[in-house]
């Protein structure tokens, strides 16, 4: 096997006690490469703390607190994607979900008005076909705003941001695009929400600049950096790099987005960002810092 896919034990060492904030497994509309509770065994064995559950298409909070009950020492985060599926910019399944204990709401994914579904390089996203079934099936899949058509926040968006301040949830920004990105952060945090994060600003739906990165970071942005995003080329592993860079690992979070059929397994993936990492000349506590000690603050 290549190094690339075989994490290296200082690499292993170096993840331990992470969270895994952004992945995609069993249960799930399309066929992912392993189910929740059997990706929990396998977090407890490598010593990883636990995972985000995410879906594009609903809540994860009562199947992640019963992955936490089966597997005890790996805690499963639940979340909510704001997607049509569940009413697009819908502050009372972000209320239900809260209070079943989500604990991160991603801002629209698959439904974003920026997404269009075409992306560059040899993996096109599983949800690319799904959204095309959907219209094959004769059921209407709308596009969900977040702006109005003068770029302000739409009220909804705004009745969202309260719900996810005052349970003190992470906000993320799913695919939203660049302007709609700084729209949302300055609301988010003027609506007191206290961490948002940048969902892999490298991605081709946002490929945001490094100034936009900057300027986010100094808002007090979190930048979260997917392994899946450069692995699948989507950007080079360089665009990644220099991205940290400019903002500083206090500021970024190693996630995976993995879950694909085609790609590592899951419990391998912050392993190997951090293998590349290394050899991308990032220092030991860099890397600590952006999985073990970022991915512990946000998880909660």
């Amino acid at each position: 096997m290549s190094p690339l896919q075989t994490p290296s034990a200082l690499a292993r060492e170096l993840v331990r006690g992470a969270y895994d904030l952004h992945i995609h497994v069993d249960p799930d509309v399309v066929g992912r490469i392993v189910d929740d509770v059997t990706l929990a065994e396998r977090f407890r064995a490598l010593g990883l703390a636990g995972f985000g559950l995410k879906s594009h298409y609903t809540s994860t909070a009562e199947r992640a607190r019963v992955v936490s009950r089966v597997v005890p020492e790996v805690r499963a985060v639940g979340a909510l994607t704001l997607n049509a599926a569940v009413g697009g910019l819908n502050p009372l399944a972000v209320e239900i979900a809260a209070r079943e204990g989500a604990r991160i709401v991603w801002l629209p994914t698959v439904d974003a008005v920026n997404e269009t579904g075409r992306h560059d390089g040899p993996h096109v996203p599983m949800w690319v076909r799904i959204q095309e079934d959907l219209r094959e099936a004769g059921l209407p899949v709308p596009k969900v705003p977040v702006l109005d058509e003068r770029g302000a926040p739409l009220p909804a968006l705004l009745d969202v941001l309260g719900v996810v301040a005052r349970h003190g949830l992470v906000l993320a920004t799913g695919h939203l695009g660049r302007d709609e990105i700084f729209a949302v952060v300055d609301a988010a945090l003027g609506a007191g929400v206290h961490d948002v994060v940048i969902t892999h600003p490298e991605f081709p739906s946002q490929s945001l600049s490094i100034g936009d990165q900057v300027a986010l970071a100094e808002r007090g942005a979190w930048l979260e950096r997917c392994f899946t995003t450069p692995h699948t080329g989507k950007c080079p592993w360089e665009v990644v790099y220099d991205g940290i860079r400019a903002t500083g690992a206090k500021r970024n979070l190693l996630s995976t987005d993995l879950g694909q059929p085609a790609n590592p397994p899951v419990e391998d993936g912050l392993a190997l960002f951090a293998d590349r990492l290394l050899e991308g000349g990032f220092s030991e506590q860099e890397i600590r810092t952006m999985t073990v000690v970022n991915s512990t603050r946000l998880a909660g």
